[in-house]
Parts: C-alpha cells; structure tokens; sequence
C-alpha cells in the first residue's frame, strides 16, 4: 500500500511538472514598438498574444485546406521573401486559376494601420482575412464549411486548446489567432533602421537618395512607416474596373483613390502599383516623371514636375533598397516550418 501511494504521489508530481512546462511553452508575447514608431492602432484588446496562439495563427496562415479546393493558403498569395507580397505576380491568384484585380499587398506592420487593404474597406486587423477565404477569386470558401474542416481535424483541435484553454473552434477565434500572427509581423531592421540607430551608414548614393525622397516623396510616404496611410489618386487611368476607394465611399472625389502602399521591403516586393501594372522601381518612376495622367481627382503634389533626372532616379533606387529588411524576410518564426 506504501509502494502504491508514493508511486502516486511520484506520478501526481511528475503530471504536474509536465502540465507546469506546457503551461509556460504558452508564455504570453509582446511587441516591442520600434524606435520613432507610432502607438499601435491595434491593441490586442481581448486577444493578448502567446507562443500558442501565434503558433495556431502561423499554422492557419499556411494550411491550403482553408480554400475552397485546398489548393491556396494565405501564404501562396503573401510570400515571406516578397515582404508577405506575390512576387511577380500582377494580381493575386487564387482557386481555379483564377486572377484577381489588385496587386496582393504586403503584410508586415500592420498594427500600426487603421484600415486594410487598397480601398481601406476592412478596418480591423481580426477581420481582414475574412475577404480573401470568401472571395471567389482567392481562396473561394465559405466560413462555416472552413470551421468544419478545422474541427475534422485532431491537429487544430489540440492546437485551440492549448491557445485558447478551450476545444471548441470558432470563427471568432480563428480570426484572433490569424491577427496574433499577422500583428506580430513587425519590419524594422532595415539598412536605413541601422543608419537610424547610428550602427550603419549610407553610401553616398543612398544618402543623396534619401535627400531626394525626402524631398520629393516622403510626403505621401512618411517615415518611418513609408505610409502616411492615405487614399491618393496618383495618375494613373481611371477605369470601371477598379475605382478604388470610391467602391466603399461611393464618392466621386474617391475615384482613381489607392492606398499609399508602405516602400519598406519594396525592392522584393513587385510588381507595383494596385494593378500590379509596372515590373521595375525603374518604371514606377518613369511613370511619375513622365506618363501622369491628368484627371479631377489627381494629387496636388502631383501637379508639378518632380523633375526626376535618371540620376536621381538611380539615387533614389539605391536608397529604396535600404529599406530591404533580410532579417525579417528570413525570419523562420514567420516561415511555414
């Protein structure tokens, strides 16, 4: 009986030690706010972050079967060499071979934003990836056939638990896990951080690049998240294709309207523009010097000539590269495995 009760109590110690450690592998985590960033806009309210829930929310990102016929996952449209972008693709590609029409944007910093995509039409990060699992040319499904295939699934269902303490899978939490992932996708240690942080310096060319961007382009793209996160016409033809933010205004004065994409990682991240229309920074310049196209909506500081030599194009290329982050592009705590 003595043998019994201490091989007991050795097991009731043991089981508690290993529930102890499970405990802490699901330590809560915390952003660390780059230096001259703004206060996140998403807060993690209700959604405190942890190892487990980030892990849950990475597992979603990359699972195929969320699509209609578990051919895509969030990660085939938002590569992590790309910034989160579609390397080379013009729009993105979804089920069905099917292509869309915009230019699938990058996704790193995206707590300091207060809407999403180029139209602005989602304005919470928990929200966002509802539009590409039901849209019919990304991943084509529907929410309550995804939610049954995640509870057909062992994996997931352990997976909820050790995130939320709980099995039971929802849509709500679904959606928190993916924000606990994507909100912690933070790019800030590009060349230009270090030279921020005075451990790096420009060349010559990249600092006279800077001197031009500044000058010429920081209005619309503002540092230090290369976004002043507005809705600009910025000359290119308007079609009824695509009228940008006036699909969500239904405002005239909208039309032509894009959101100013972040220029972090933009030398891994093309094609450009919302239609993925220019291949090269090249080109993208080019058209600013040379093919805007006059209409009423068209930017005020776009009505004047930024007198773009291709020696300051070439200055201002070298210093855009700079803002290629390769820490946070080979990052495995991002990658699919």
């Amino acid at each position: 009986m003595k043998k019994i009760t201490t091989f007991l109590i050795v097991g009731c110690i043991i089981f508690l030690i290993s529930c102890a450690k499970d405990k802490d592998l699901n330590k809560f985590l915390s952003i660390e706010i780059p230096a001259g960033f703004p206060q996140p806009v998403y807060q993690f309210t209700n959604n405190q972050p942890t190892q487990k829930g980030f892990d849950l929310g990475r597992m979603l990102f990359y699972d195929q079967g969320l699509s209609k016929d578990g051919t895509v996952s969030c990660g085939d449209c938002h590569q992590q060499f790309a910034g989160f972008g579609n390397l080379d693709h013009a729009t993105s590609h979804g089920v069905d071979n099917c292509f869309g029409k915009r230019n699938a944007p990058v996704l790193f910093n995206l707590t300091f934003k207060d809407n999403f995509f180029l139209d602005g039409g989602v304005t919470n990060l928990e929200l966002a990836p509802l539009n590409a699992m039901t849209d019919p040319c990304e991943m084509a499904n529907d929410l309550n056939k995804i939610l049954v295939y995640l509870k057909s699934k062992p994996e997931y269902q352990q997976a909820f638990q050790k995130a939320f303490d709980s099995d039971e899978i929802t849509s709500q939490k679904m959606f928190r896990a993916l924000a606990q992932f994507q909100g912690m996708m933070i790019s800030a240690d590009s060349k230009y951080d270090q030279v921020k942080a005075k451990t790096a310096q420009f060349t010559d060319q990249e600092l006279r690049g800077y001197q031009l961007f500044s000058a010429k382009c920081a209005s619309c793209h503002k540092e230090p998240l290369f976004s002043d996160n507005s809705f600009r016409n910025n000359g290119l033809d308007i079609t009824s294709l695509d009228l940008g933010r006036s699909t969500i205004t239904s405002l005239a004065s909208d039309d032509g309207k894009f959101k100013v994409p972040t220029l972090r990682n933009v030398e891994v991240s093309r094609p450009y523009m919302h239609d993925g229309r220019f291949k090269t920074l090249e080109q993208v310049l080019d058209h600013y010097q040379n093919n805007i196209k006059p209409n009423k909506n068209l930017d005020p500081l776009l009505k004047q000539d930024l007198a773009l030599t291709d020696t300051y194009k070439a200055d201002i290329i070298a210093f855009l590269k700079t803002l290629t982050d390769l820490t946070f592009l080979k990052n495995p705590k991002y990658s699919e495995e």
